[in-house]
């Protein structure tokens, strides 16, 4: 079994203007597949304390289907964070 808080946990902990990726998650939580930590993270109870869009895939891009207002508006987060984008990751 999955301990969820341990991924919210993780992710509490990025700061604000970084970004990690799903795969990097899952090897420090000790999870199989970053697969599963996107869907814990589409499951995220307060996303205002947990900053699930600070989260990318292993290509450097945000998710087309962020729970939160879709991938403009994970774009749009990271970018009031002062990431920069470069060809969209």
């Amino acid at each position: 079994m999955i301990n969820k808080n341990l991924v919210y946990d993780f992710v509490r902990k990025i700061p604000k203007g970084k970004v990690v990726t799903y795969g990097l998650i899952s090897k420090t939580v000790g999870v199989k597949s970053p697969r599963l930590i996107g869907k814990i993270l589409h499951q995220n109870p307060d996303p205002n304390t947990i900053p699930c869009h600070r989260v990318v895939n292993s290509r450097g891009k945000v998710a087309e289907k962020f729970a939160f207002g879709g991938a403009n508006t994970q774009k749009i987060l990271l970018e009031n964070e002062k990431v920069h984008f470069k060809n969209g990751k």
